[in-house]
């Protein structure tokens, strides 16, 4: 049996959903042993936490307002649906206003949730509770740009003197750029300052590549580690596409740039043959973001699919796509990113286009597994595409390449061995005080 931990994170923990990344942490884990608070507004399906305590901005808001509701609401697993609901929330008035502002990831919207997220409002006698019922002996903190999440995780550790296991996987603490607005100014010190008393608990954290690794633990002293993530998708045998027209895949966040990226490659495509077309499949519901790429004629968008049909339309295209931005906020934004399209891609078994900054941490993972095309400038995109088409000697190398890679760095047995490890040091070596 494993340790109780207690995961704090935006969305529910679900092997096939956008926060499949944490079964290479808790993949062996009891369901009794994993509990998790998060905020995302859709009822969970039946996922691996046995049970989950959901706190929304329409419920803070209520509460902020003045009027009689209960902030949280406990998920039972056996209670829960085998599968997401399609709907969106149905939020409405002030709730529907509050539920589409706080998607803006802005310096404003920080400042309102703050504000909306006070402690007394979410730190109600049936969350005490509930953890109390729990009886947490780690927690888990999926690290977030928002005040609220480690607040959150901050006070579960004090409460039982437990320690905070910290998942970077994002540099929410570094980035810091030049800004005119002045909520910026206001919200990132204070950010800073929080994420500074955070990293003086006792505890440890978890990396989501050695580059970011690198950065914190030399910064605050931490001894935290990598643990690559791990994908389902079933790698398929080296087969030989159809060069005339071959199935050009791309699966994922089409913002920071990368739909300007997605739209270089589509125009590439079209100057080796008009006939060639890019699938682009992305739970995007901004169309400022999805447009430029349904007006691109030799892109064919797709929308959202559930994670079961990524794995089947990966396991049967002949090239899969990765793909970031070149602006400098872009930049910024994925310098230290390594998702789980990279262990996806890896493991699928089909030809790997990668295109992007190589100061972005998928490119420049990506480019140091030499399991992959990696292009950096657009200058020679089409020759890049050209080459891993023609190329069958070449597609064969990667083919080897990226076998080698997932055994050695998206195991999922080695990563979920290394997690163990991680969390139980860190509660063996106790609570005790906090780092001077």
């Amino acid at each position: 049996m494993h340790h109780r931990v207690l995961i704090v994170g935006t969305v529910p923990y679900n092997e096939k959903s956008s926060s499949r990344a944490f079964d290479a942490y808790f993949h062996n884990w009891e369901k009794e042993n994993i509990a998790q608070i998060f905020s995302h507004t859709k009822t969970p399906c039946k996922g691996h936490c046995g049970e989950l305590y959901q706190i929304t901005d329409q419920r803070m808001l209520q509460r902020f307002l003045g009027r009689q509701c209960e902030t949280g609401k406990i998920f039972h697993y056996d209670d829960l649906p085998d599968s997401w609901a399609d709907s969106s929330p149905e939020v409405n008035g002030a709730a529907s206003k509050a539920y589409h502002l706080g998607a803006k990831h802005t310096a404003l919207t920080h400042l309102l949730r703050g504000v909306l997220w006070r402690k007394k409002n979410w730190c109600t006698p049936e969350l005490n509770d509930w953890l109390d019922s729990f009886r947490p002996e780690a927690v888990f903190l999926a690290f977030s740009d928002d005040f609220f999440i480690p607040k959150i995780a901050m006070y579960v550790a004090k409460r039982y003197q437990i320690p905070i296991i910290s998942c970077i996987g994002d540099d929410y603490y570094f980035n810091v750029h030049f800004s005119f607005n002045p909520f910026y100014w206001i919200y990132k010190p204070a950010y800073r300052r929080m994420i500074r008393r955070l990293f003086r608990y006792p505890g440890s954290a978890i990396y989501i590549s050695d580059k970011i690794r690198d950065k914190y633990n030399g910064a605050f002293g931490l001894n935290g580690d990598t643990v690559y993530l791990t994908s389902t998708v079933k790698r398929k045998p080296y087969t030989e596409f159809n060069t005339e027209r071959p199935l050009i895949t791309y699966f994922g966040n089409i913002r920071m740039g990368r739909n300007r990226s997605l739209c270089d490659i589509a125009d590439s495509l079209a100057e080796l043959d008009p006939s060639y077309r890019l699938e682009v499949y992305s739970n995007e519901n901004d169309a400022s973001y999805y447009r430029m790429l349904q007006d691109n004629p030799h892109i064919v968008y797709g929308g959202s699919v559930p994670y079961s049909m990524v794995q089947e339309k990966m396991t049967r295209s002949d090239i899969t796509v990765i793909v970031e931005g070149f602006k400098k906020k872009d930049i910024d934004q994925s310098r230290y990113s390594l998702s789980t399209k990279a262990a996806d891609a890896l493991a699928s078994g089909c030809a790997i286009l990668v295109y992007g900054s190589e100061e972005c941490g998928i490119v420049e993972y990506m480019k140091s597994t030499g399991a992959a095309m990696v292009c950096t400038d657009r200058e020679s995109l089409t020759a890049c595409i050209k080459k891993i088409i023609e190329d069958q000697a070449l597609r064969q190398e990667y083919y080897r390449r990226q076998k080698e890679i997932t055994e050695k760095n998206h195991n999922l047995s080695r990563s979920c061995e290394k997690s163990e490890s991680i969390i139980c040091s860190a509660i063996m070596k106790g609570y005790n005080h906090e780092r001077e």
